[in-house]
């Protein structure tokens, strides 16, 4: 691993412990619980940063993707399928422990899927979803593919509202936990507070860095090829459509895999996960964060989300939100780190050479 990838993990990782260790001496560890949640959104902001900085994408349609994930694990995690006992398939299922009993909030035993299998069951229908979309969405260009990807966030709401399976719109609450046997579990328990943040951070930092190897390697710099100049990219044999596409699922199965976690953290989902404008949030927070800059949409992202999730503009979020954004993206286009980094580098260097020269004059 390089040296400046692996400072910015360091420089990450560092960030969030801290985090926790000044909440927790200032008394409010309760805050941990907008942060995880923060972080969780952070995943699709990535995600979105990944196409657009590097396939030349912009989706309005990933706040659809989120609620796929987040509405198909919480519809077969909070499903009685006791009627199905009885069958054949039914007894097969639930020896393979892909149904299991549970109690609901009224104490009553009830037949669900269990976490995995609703999780795997999420991804898989993301895949053939982000495929059907993204095949025929992808062969158009500029404000087209927008615009189909908005159309098919539209759609997703629209049946979520309309649906009593998914609760209408009150959506669905009582989704149990996800445990991963006595280790550790994805709960919204004031106990676990520390650990569920711990678990998000963690699997974050996995999404940085399996992606940032990503760009890094053959794929990445076929992608940047395709940003750069399509037309030339396909000149030199580079299966354009293919690639745009592979980068699209794997953008969609990243929003889909944060909204079955926050679904299990929180407890339920409601529509507003799917609505129009949270897509054009997160790709706003994607922009700020710089699309090419990985850990600056993750560290935008994680901030400006937990101060919303926190309340603290009020009844002025969207206004104060929009503000930052417009900031951020004036005076600094390339997101807020990388000319801090600038700074920080040119600090230091004045720093050593002081450093030298003093040792010289000794």
């Amino acid at each position: 691993m390089k040296l400046r990838p692996a400072i910015g993990i360091v420089a990450l990782v560092i960030a969030l412990v801290a985090a926790q260790l000044v909440l927790r001496a200032m008394d409010k560890e309760y805050c941990l619980t907008q942060l995880t949640m923060a972080i969780y959104y952070a995943i699709v902001v990535i995600g979105l940063c990944f196409i657009m900085g590097y396939a030349g994408q912009v989706s309005l349609g990933h706040g659809a993707f989120f609620a796929i994930g987040g509405y198909t694990t919480a519809v077969l995690t909070t499903y009685d399928f006791s009627r199905f006992e009885a069958a054949a398939w039914g007894r097969a299922l639930k020896q393979a422990h892909v149904f299991v009993v549970r109690q609901d909030m009224y104490g009553s035993d009830v037949l669900n899927a269990a976490p995995w299998a609703a999780f795997v069951t999420a991804m898989a229908a993301t895949l053939v979803i982000a495929v059907l979309i993204g095949y025929p969405a992808l062969r158009l260009k500029g404000h087209y593919l927008t615009m189909a990807t908005l159309g098919f966030g539209l759609i997703v709401y629209k049946i979520i509202l309309g649906s009593t399976l998914t609760g209408t719109t009150d959506g669905i609450v009582g989704v149990p936990a996800w445990s991963f046997g006595t280790v550790a579990a994805i709960s919204g328990k004031s106990a676990a507070r520390v650990q569920n943040y711990y678990i998000a951070c963690g699997i974050a930092l996995l999404v940085l860095v399996l992606l940032r190897n990503l760009v890094r390697s053959r794929v990445g710099r076929a992608l940047r090829a395709i940003h750069d100049h399509e037309t030339a990219a396909n000149a030199m044999g580079i299966n354009t459509a293919r690639y745009k596409l592979k980068a699209f699922v794997a953008s969609a199965l990243l929003a889909a895999l944060a909204g079955v976690l926050l679904t299990h953290y929180t407890g339920g989902v409601n529509p507003s996960e799917a609505g129009a404008m949270k897509s054009v949030r997160y790709v706003a927070l994607a922009a700020a964060g710089g699309t090419t800059n990985l850990w600056g949409a993750a560290v935008v992202s994680i901030v400006l989300n937990f101060l919303s999730l926190r309340g603290w503009f009020g009844s002025y979020d969207n206004a104060v939100f929009g503000a930052l954004l417009i900031a951020i993206v004036s005076l600094a286009p390339e997101g807020p780190l990388k000319p801090l980094g600038l700074l920080l580098r040119r600090f230091s260097g004045r720093w050593l050479a002081g450093g030298r020269s003093n040792d010289g004059a000794a």
